[in-house]
């Protein structure tokens, strides 16, 4: 293991990290001027498309926008929010934070592209659910464009999408799971692996639409519970607040070295692990997300892309930004013994500790991760499932569950390295395709755009 670990851990220092950082910043900033700061201009009617004011009976789909936008941010609201925010801030500094914005800002635009996109090109199934995703607007969007490449392309990606399903999706998160419950409760990891396979089973064979039922109500519950705990962290620490913004800020550009023992934070090391944990986190760009919105019933493409936009808002900019801000005005960043999930945890106990409840801090974290990682797990085990459909038909979906419920477990008691190692190489093998199929889509996409708010006038009328 130490072997595969240490070509992984080259192959993101050295490549990995550099391409992502090369492609995805440009690809939202290319989209974000190209379709005219439609992610902030539009917010207001996508929140409209999610109270349902668009959408009609006859609408074809599986899910509703409301089910499939809990599902997609199931998946993106996980370890990355406590654990990846952190890892984050303990590499690259308070300024990784800054970039970690960047990312969640010009995702808004990525998703919105890469969901239409998704919609577009959906297809029917013989039993009559839709099946959709990059597999399918690389094959049918690009066949023109690149011929039979289009779909070697679409196979690349596919096959990219079932080792993310089992690094991203399941490894990381189970990880991060057994890790807090150890912790906090002293559970043996195999103890709560167990527990994890068992659960994953008992709902992802139910298929999406009971995938989409839980998540409609875990997401909520957890996003609500986690938000609430860290803003009494920040009004006890309200006179830090200034200060942590002008820290994230100023650090983002000169990579001051980070305090308390950290090997140096230089500019380069700030910016690729906010971009690294902030794809990890909302997942933009990645091609996660359009397998989940290609089965929302809706009218037009465009509207679900809307929709999604709103995914790296709540994702990103709020509940990372709430992690990163309790890590830094707690001064938990510059603890010498604190990484990842303990770093959060240090500052959720530094600020209850301030009114008399730091005991309730592992509770809080434990919990909040607990529910965002598993409602990532079996949101990640439809994304794997959409692929494996792809690659080899409904026969094999069965036996994928099987094969990623057992990959749960060795989530649970592998090593932290090589499990995030994994994550970061099997990202960019799917990201980057992802947004080289986007951008060539790019006359389709603005095509689409002006079709929409055209079809929206007559609606209105």
């Amino acid at each position: 293991m130490d072997f595969v670990n240490s070509i992984l851990e080259a192959y993101n220092e050295y490549v990995g990290s550099y391409a992502i950082l090369l492609v995805l910043i440009p690809t939202g900033l290319f989209f974000t001027f190209y379709l005219r700061f439609l992610q902030v201009s539009k917010f207001g009617h996508a929140l409209k498309i999610v109270a349902g004011k668009y959408s009609t009976k006859k609408t074809k789909g599986d899910v509703s926008s409301f089910k499939a936008l809990t599902t997609a941010l199931s998946a993106t609201v996980g370890t990355g929010n406590i654990v990846g925010v952190a890892l984050a801030i303990h590499w690259g500094g308070p300024g990784a934070v800054f970039w970690l914005w960047v990312v969640g800002f010009l995702g808004m635009m990525i998703k919105l592209v890469e969901c239409t996109l998704a919609q577009k090109y959906r297809i029917t199934n013989a039993d009559g659910s839709v099946s959709g995703g990059p597999m399918y607007y690389m094959e049918y969007g690009l066949k023109d464009k690149l011929g039979k490449y289009a779909k070697y392309l679409a196979l690349i990606f596919a096959f990219a999408a079932v080792l993310c399903s089992f690094g991203t999706g399941n490894l990381a998160q189970a990880h991060s799971i057994a890790d807090s419950m150890h912790s906090s409760y002293n559970i043996p990891e195999y103890v709560t692996g167990i527990i994890i396979v068992l659960l994953v089973l008992l709902i992802i064979v139910g298929g999406l639409k009971r995938i989409a039922d839980v998540t409609v109500r875990l997401v909520p519950i957890m996003a609500v519970f986690y938000f609430v705990s860290s803003i009494i962290v920040l009004i006890v620490f309200y006179k830090s607040l200034p200060g942590a913004f002008k820290m994230i800020v100023t650090d983002a550009f000169t990579g001051t070295a980070a305090t308390g023992g950290f090997a140096g934070a230089v500019f380069i090391k700030t910016i690729t692990m906010g971009v690294k944990r902030g794809l990890f986190s909302n997942e933009a760009g990645q091609g996660s997300a359009p397998m989940a919105h290609a089965a929302a019933k809706t009218e037009h493409p465009v509207q679900e892309g809307l929709v999604a936009s709103l995914e790296p808002l709540v994702d990103t900019i709020i509940i990372c930004s709430l992690t990163a801000l309790v890590i830094v005005v707690t001064g938990a960043w510059t603890a010498n013994d604190s990484e990842g999930v303990n770093m959060t945890i240090l500052g959720f106990e530094r600020g209850f500790g301030k009114i008399g409840l730091g005991w309730l801090a592992k509770h809080i974290v434990t919990v909040g991760l607990f529910l965002f990682a598993f409602s990532t797990i079996i949101a990640w085990a439809y994304y794997g499932s959409r692929a494996i459909q792809y690659l080899w038909g409904d026969k094999a979906i069965k036996p994928y569950y099987y094969v990623f419920s057992i990959i749960v477990f060795f989530g649970c008691i592998w090593g932290i390295d090589l499990v995030w190692n994994f994550v970061d190489t099997v990202i960019s093998f799917m990201t980057i395709p992802n947004l080289i199929a986007i951008l060539l889509l790019a006359p389709v996409m603005k095509k689409e755009v002006k079709t929409y708010f055209e079809y929206i006038k007559n609606f209105k009328k």
